[in-house]
């Protein structure tokens, strides 16, 4: 069996860039990227699969450490879809499922499918979710003329911002990544379940607000979209994480013009609003304006995972982070945890009452490079 193990939704700058991470005992816990394809044509994802059956990987693997530390952390009754899930991986299995309106969709013209290279199983699939039933969602929407406010004072000095922050709006890392599209970008402030303290110290409002409303989120960036471009379909490749947009700045808005299509179903940005979708199936976006488009990007927990099991997908990523949380010496272990802990922990931020770079703070550390 080949020995690598490619584990969840990690992207290059946006969802709509998808890199998973891979690494393997032969490399040391060494990080390495696997890109997929850029493009997916119109036969490539009608495809649905049946769902291997698995078991325990090697225990001197690298997969096989991680599944030790999931199971004397949390015990192996609460978190089976999890350890299911990461076996599949092991497997290299990749999970697609057709979820159109049986009867009114015929599936070969309809792109409502699933195609999730990291799954957890078991878990609702919806387009678009109603955010009604998402506390977090409503608080952070009360919030949107504060970020609004906050986002314009910035990033009307950009040379500033881009001298004093850390990778201001980057963009795909390898052709490949950006065979969705060009028109897109990010400005990151959660990755992976760590707050990278330059740029919340550059958008204070704005991180403290996400943090308050309680957010489930494993990634929180602001995204850009050039006039008059547009991402193509394609899935990110992850069913246990969605996705939510908090939209900011709408060219024309509530003119359709800028618009994300998920499976079969269409809906325009509009200023204010937060939305929730499932980009797990395959979807698209286009904004067919002659100005960029800006939305708050967050890449939040499925709802119907439980604490438990959000917290095991989160000591997987840790583990993949610092991979010293695999070691079975307990000094080590030790420290590694004290390290990620340091790492997760919200920032200390001074909030600037005019906005702009009045709560910021110099930036003199050592970047923290986004994979």
């Amino acid at each position: 069996m080949k020995s690598c193990i490619t584990f969840l939704l990690l992207s290059v700058t946006v969802a709509f860039a998808p890199v998973t991470i891979q690494t393997s005992p032969g490399n040391n816990g060494k990080l390495l990227f696997y890109i997929p394809k850029a493009t997916v044509s119109s036969q490539d994802f009608r495809v649905v699969t049946t769902i291997p059956e698995t078991e325990p990987p090697a225990p001197h693997t690298f997969a096989g450490q991680v599944e030790r530390v999931l199971i004397d952390k949390y015990g192996e009754s609460e978190i089976q879809r999890i350890l299911e899930s990461w076996r599949l991986l092991e497997l290299e299995y990749e999970h697609r499922a057709f979820f159109g309106k049986e009867g009114e969709i015929d599936p070969q013209t309809s792109n409502c499918y699933q195609h999730a290279h990291s799954y957890v199983p078991g878990l609702s699939v919806k387009p678009f979710w109603d955010i009604k039933s998402l506390p977090w969602a409503e608080k952070l929407a009360k919030n949107y003329k504060t970020i609004r406010k906050e986002f314009d004072s910035v990033t009307s000095d950009m040379a500033r911002l881009t001298m004093e922050g850390n990778n201001i709006w980057a963009g795909a890392l390898t052709e490949e990544a950006g065979g969705y599209g060009q028109g897109w970008s990010t400005l990151v402030l959660k990755d992976r379940g760590i707050w990278d303290e330059t740029n919340c110290s550059l958008f204070p409002k704005t991180a403290q607000a996400v943090y308050k409303a309680g957010v489930p989120a494993t990634e929180v960036f602001f995204a850009s979209m050039k006039p008059n471009t547009s991402i193509k379909l394609h899935s990110d490749f992850t069913n246990f994480v969605l996705t939510s947009h908090l939209a900011l700045i709408i060219p024309e808005n509530g003119k359709n013009k800028c618009r994300l299509t998920i499976g079969d179903e269409t809906r325009q940005w509009i200023e204010g609003d937060v939305s929730v979708f499932d980009t797990s199936l395959m979807h698209d976006a286009i904004n067919e304006s002659n100005e960029t488009r800006y939305i708050l990007m967050m890449r939040v927990w499925h709802p119907d995972l439980t604490e438990i099991e959000r917290n095991a997908l989160q000591t997987i990523y840790d583990c993949l982070e610092v991979p010293e949380l695999t070691s079975s010496d307990e000094a080590t272990r030790n420290s590694a945890q004290q390290k990620i802990d340091s790492m997760r922990s919200f920032p200390q931020l001074q909030s600037s009452s005019s906005g702009g770079f009045g709560g910021a703070k110099a930036n003199t550390g050592k970047k923290r490079k986004r994979k």
